[in-house]
């Protein structure tokens, strides 16, 4: 019966070490992979990190003030919504979200947002990756964006829009995705007025 043990037991480290290449190390147990371990997040964009220094180098104060690179902003969001969110609600997410435009303010009154206008995606090309409702925040500086935008770029409460905040608490069980999209408006084209003739100028004569 020894005798078999030991035979198994040889067949096995045989087994074994025809598996492993020739003179190959064992490896230490805690520098394998883990296969659960959770992917690292994305590092940040070029957009956050300029973002993230502009910060850094003005200070919070200066960079949610009014006055801080003043020009037309647009804040674009998407919302992808969980399957089992209803019509009712999603209107409900739309009107809070729209009344963001009266209730965003500073401490002193003063209104943060421009516009906003909302709508659903009705476009047949395709390429919108799930998302179903948009809106489109416009502001009058940066440092209003960035005021109304608060957390995670902004983090101390008295620099950021409570109004806005205390939304995206409520939003955020009904969403399964979000995307935003801020770009300051350099150009705009528009098609040129038609010319009225001549005739219709002055008015038609008999």
């Amino acid at each position: 019966m020894l005798v078999r043990k030991m035979i198994a037991a040889a067949s096995l480290g045989l087994t074994v070490a025809a598996l492993s290449p020739a003179g190959a190390a064992l490896a230490e147990p805690y520098s394998l992979p883990i296969a659960t371990s959770p992917a690292a997040p994305p590092p940040p964009d070029s957009a956050a990190v300029a973002v993230q220094q502009d910060l850094a180098q003005v200070g919070v104060a200066a960079f949610t003030a009014p006055a801080f690179r003043v020009g037309l902003i647009r804040h674009v969001v998407l919302f992808r919504f969980l399957k089992d969110v209803t019509p009712f609600q999603k209107a409900e997410i739309a009107r809070r979200f729209l009344e963001l435009a009266v209730d965003s303010r500073r401490p002193d009154g003063r209104p943060v947002v421009e516009s906003i206008e909302t709508g659903f995606q009705n476009g047949g090309e395709g390429v919108d990756e799930g998302y179903q409702m948009g809106f489109l925040v416009s502001f009058r500086s940066e440092g209003d964006r960035n005021y109304y935008v608060g957390r995670p770029v902004v983090n101390q409460p008295a620099y950021f829009d409570p109004a806005h905040d205390a939304f995206k608490t409520f939003a955020a069980p009904y969403l399964a995705g979000i995307m935003t999209f801020d770009y300051r408006v350099a150009a705009l084209a528009r098609p040129p007025e038609p010319v009225k003739a001549a005739g219709a100028r002055a008015g038609h004569r008999k």
